[in-house]
């Protein structure tokens, strides 16, 4: 049995955190008069905190200094902290924990990748850090998806070749990002978004064991 690189996005992925993200974002939005609505949030998925503030500032025309940014950056940061701070295992998206178990019975390399600073304390909260033998953070990387900086470092700290790899994730910039690596992409979402992706699957609940042991090769 050959070892892969299983590679995880957090967001929405491994767990449902993209409804704190908008309530933040949205309490930033709407002191600033910008109507910000969940059509508008598909924008910000897999993009990092800088780039979600100017597309937020964008959608109302607001211009800004940089010192404003930075305040209103922080201010996001902490509303979405306040609303991590009751996380636990039932934040864990259904199915998930299935396929990492069977990931970690049979030997594989599990990763994170993801743009979160937050990554961490998250996967503490809800119980499932010992299962990532390496993560990869918004702390660690400099270019955000669809560069594939993030999957390529957590695919050489497995010490696992990027063609060995596979990368779970349900943004468009995730899968851009892994097909870019020469990564298997397996989509975790809607099949029209996602429709660049190796593999769709609406959920982790509709992943097979089988499915699994066949990219395990």
């Amino acid at each position: 049995m050959s070892k892969k690189a299983f590679i995880f996005d957090l967001d929405g992925v491994i767990v449902d955190t993209a409804k704190y993200h908008f309530l933040a974002w949205q309490k930033i939005a709407k002191s600033l008069n910008i109507n910000f609505t969940h059509e508008d949030n598909e924008l910000l998925k897999g993009v990092s905190r800088v780039r979600s503030l100017d597309i937020i500032l964008g959608l109302g025309n607001v211009q800004a200094t940089q010192e404003q940014k930075d305040q209103w950056l922080i201010q996001k940061n902490e509303d979405y902290l306040s609303y991590l701070v009751d996380m636990d295992e039932s934040e864990v998206l259904p199915g998930v924990l299935i396929i990492l178990k069977l990931l970690k019975d049979k030997n594989q390399g599990i990763a994170l990748g993801s743009a979160s600073k937050n990554a961490r304390p998250i996967l503490e909260k809800t119980g499932v850090l010992s299962y990532f033998d390496v993560i990869v953070d918004g702390n660690d990387v400099s270019n955000a998806k669809p560069d594939p900086e993030v999957f390529l470092k957590a695919a050489q700290l497995l010490n696992i070749d990027p063609k060995n790899s596979i990368v779970f994730e349900d943004s468009v910039a995730g899968i851009q990002a892994a097909n870019i690596a020469e990564m298997v992409s397996v989509g975790i979402g809607e099949e029209t978004i996602l429709h660049e992706a190796d593999h769709i699957f609406k959920d982790f609940t509709q992943i097979e064991t089988s499915f699994i042991e066949e990219l395990i090769g």
